[in-house]
């Protein structure tokens, strides 16, 4: 099966229907040892400075891996692909657009997967079987989901990297099914983690420094048990229809969408705080304003870009929002009536 790249989730039923191995290059990005290797080639290559990271990984990845196929979605997630587009036509790529509806509309998005299958040479129908075949696969990472914020057994890195991992299933959707399912097996032999821990939301984009984010806050008392937009790219709410399914799919349309689906998850996992991760260069940076303006739970903002490794100035920001939220939940629990 030839390999086909992507720069962020799409419909993945449709490339395996079509006969392809779908790669997330964000992933081979950030899941490498040297990320900073894939940059600098971009930045041979002309890449300003002030571009954002993930571009300019997702350009070195296609061009040290021979990548020759790859989906850029035009619409519903980054800018600058749009001009990596061009950039990829312009060194021989097969460069094929895919945009998102401007808005969640079932029927948009059947029309657009039908002109989708149309490019890739596979039919609505056999996608449609595709998703039932995946569906197994997506209860797997629903039940992972729920052993990180229902029973205490998963980690929020374990939760980050599980999830984060279904825009492309490892290229083996079948071996990840296998081995999603040991692990889940594994996690339900663990003692659970500590009631009395701080109980966080992550929203926005996986952070660049994710690898050390995760266990730095557990090391200071915090466990992250709501990743947004990583829960997003599992699907794991279900759909009647492969349009339905990539309808509810909040990530590439208005935040009012995105706002919504947090609001639900922030009261049902009893979250204490959120972490809000931005990219440097943009846009979606600018909704921080109105995250702030609606979510009335304490919110720190942390930025990040090419520094792959958690600097000391975030490790402080993140120790001082923790030692705070930790104070207000004595506070609140000092204030309560005894039995």
């Amino acid at each position: 099966m030839p390999k086909i790249g992507i720069t962020t989730t799409v419909p993945v039923e449709m490339l395996l229907s079509a006969g392809y191995t779908p790669v997330d290059l964000n992933n081979v990005f950030v899941g490498t040892p040297s990320p900073e290797h894939f940059i600098r080639i971009a930045e041979r290559a002309g890449f300003p400075l002030n571009c954002c990271s993930w571009i300019k990984g997702i350009y070195g990845v296609c061009m040290e891996n021979n990548i020759r196929d790859v989906i850029c979605v035009t619409s519903g997630d980054c800018s600058n692909t749009l001009m990596l587009m061009e950039v990829l036509r312009l060194k021989g790529l097969n460069a094929i657009p895919f945009a998102y509806p401007a808005e969640p509309d079932e029927r948009l998005m059947a029309q657009t997967l039908e002109e989708f299958a149309r490019t890739l040479g596979t039919t609505p129908r056999a996608a449609e079987e595709m998703r039932r075949k995946l569906t197994g696969v997506r209860r797997l990472a629903a039940r992972l989901d729920e052993l990180t914020w229902k029973e205490n057994l998963a980690s929020g890195w374990e939760n980050h990297l599980w999830l984060v991992s279904t825009s492309d299933f490892g290229g083996d959707w079948q071996k990840y099914g296998q081995d999603l399912g040991t692990f889940i097996d594994e996690c339900t032999r663990r003692s659970p983690y500590p009631e009395d821990e701080l109980r966080l939301a992550y929203i926005g984009v996986p952070a660049v420094y994710a690898r050390e984010l995760y266990p730095f806050i557990e090391r200071h008392g915090g466990r992250v048990v709501y990743n947004e937009i990583q829960r997003q790219f599992a699907m794991i709410d279900p759909a009647e229809s492969l349009a339905g399914q990539y309808t509810n799919y909040t990530y590439p349309y208005s935040i009012r969408e995105r706002i919504g689906d947090i609001s639900t998850q922030l009261a049902l996992r009893r979250i204490d705080g959120i972490i809000h991760y931005v990219q440097t260069f943009c846009h979606r940076s600018i909704g921080d304003i109105i995250f702030r303006a609606t979510f009335r739970l304490p919110m720190l903002t942390i930025e990040g870009n090419a520094d792959f490794s958690l600097t000391t100035h975030i490790k402080t920001r993140i120790e001082a929002f923790l030692d705070m939220l930790a104070r207000n939940r004595s506070k609140t629990t000092h204030r309560l009536p005894k039995r």
